[in-house]
């Protein structure tokens, strides 16, 4: 039970679908210096996500930190410590590194772009292998998650297919602050992926500034990531 409950946490962590050309890529966040999002669970907040943009010439770099930790009945479930970094291009990704403690375990990704062959090669605790150029790292900061038919896990590599249906516009009240969004689901596309791994989001889209304000998932529990704060 326990085992099942941290790996529905886990694609809740990160994961992260054909849709539209409407969004472009890394430029949108070239502007930004961090985008920090809180972690519920239940209503109460157990953790955050840290996203921190770097650009020079023509590379941009997104280091991300997250940490949460689950306790119930005052005891420890288990925790999550990571931090990672994305290297784009020309708004190509050419590098991907994370490093995660899950509780005492260890897990990790190492990716690199191969312009030869043009493919990722993936080092990771979950996937060793060639991957398409086309999957998109499954982070919250990058609303080209929302265009992805595929996406990698940035905790271990693993490589699931995906679609994204539109749902509706809303206006979504944060902190005393209204943001006009699009509301997507975002799921699994393989019925073969067991209950407990496959991805079943709810992600709202600020459509004017192309920021990921919330998601939300609902399975043991109610869990979300909330926009707390952005520069």
């Amino acid at each position: 039970m326990k085992n099942k409950f941290f790996s529905l946490v886990l694609v809740l962590i990160f994961s992260i679908c054909a849709f539209s050309n409407l969004y472009s890529h890394t430029g949108h966040y070239k502007n930004l210096k961090m985008i920090e999002m809180d972690i519920y669970r239940n209503g109460k907040i157990i953790g955050y996500s840290k996203f921190f943009f770097r650009s020079y010439e023509n590379l941009f770099e997104v280091i991300n930190e997250t940490h949460f930790e689950v306790k119930v009945a005052g005891i420890k479930l288990f925790s999550v410590k990571s931090i990672s970094k994305e290297k784009y291009q020309n708004d190509q990704l050419i590098e991907f590194k994370s490093e995660t403690m899950q509780n005492d375990k260890k897990k990790f990704v190492n990716l690199v772009y191969n312009r030869s062959k043009d493919v990722f090669i993936i080092d990771g605790s979950s996937f060793k292998g060639n991957a398409d150029k086309e999957n998109i790292v499954g982070n919250w900061w990058n609303h080209k998650i929302l265009t992805s038919n595929s996406q990698i896990s940035p905790l271990s590599g693993s490589i699931k297919k995906q679609e994204v249906l539109f749902i509706s516009k809303e206006t979504l009240n944060i902190d005393n602050k209204s943001f006009e969004v699009d509301h997507f689901k975002l799921k699994s596309t393989d019925e073969n992926l067991e209950e407990d791994k496959k991805l079943n989001f709810d992600i709202w889209l600020d459509r004017k500034k192309n920021i990921i304000v919330k998601v939300e998932y609902n399975r043991l529990g109610k869990w979300q990531y909330i926009l707390k704060n952005f520069e």
